[in-house]
């Protein structure tokens, strides 16, 4: 039995991910927070600029571990939970709550989920444009 192995996400592409992120936020004139989550949930990177809002921070990661456990971006899921949609009781039953919000993003290597990035501070389309453009800088 053969096997294909895949890299993993290294904290130096997380760093990559948060820093390309960022830069197309800044050239949109959006203050944002970045997270980046490997495969297995954990945090590689992190970035909240002191000027987003608090809350961003928080909204980031919860965009990216939503990303992560449905393999999906954020952006595609949103009808998903509103009543009668596919996962309307999801985001309660769960320890820790997902966010349909868009702007959290699978990141894929080789076809296979190797982590997730979510940003969070600016509108959902555009913290979503922002997590695409640095996962395809990524490829």
């Amino acid at each position: 039995m053969s096997t294909t192995t895949v890299a993993a996400l290294t904290i130096q592409d997380a760093e990559f991910l948060v820093t390309e992120a960022g830069r197309a936020a800044e050239a949109a004139g959006v203050t944002v927070s970045v997270t980046v989550l490997d495969a297995g949930g954990h945090l590689l990177a992190f970035r909240r600029d002191d000027r987003a809002v608090l809350i961003s921070g928080e909204t980031s990661t919860r965009k990216a571990y939503t990303a992560l456990q449905l393999n999906t971006p954020t952006a595609d899921l949103v009808d998903a939970v509103q009543p009668g949609g596919l996962f309307h009781t999801l985001p309660t039953a769960l320890d820790r709550p997902l966010l349909f919000i868009a702007g959290g993003v699978p990141v894929r290597r080789d076809g296979r989920l190797i982590g997730a990035i979510g940003v969070g501070g600016g509108a959902p389309d555009q913290d979503h444009g922002f997590a695409s453009a640095a996962v395809a800088a990524l490829a």
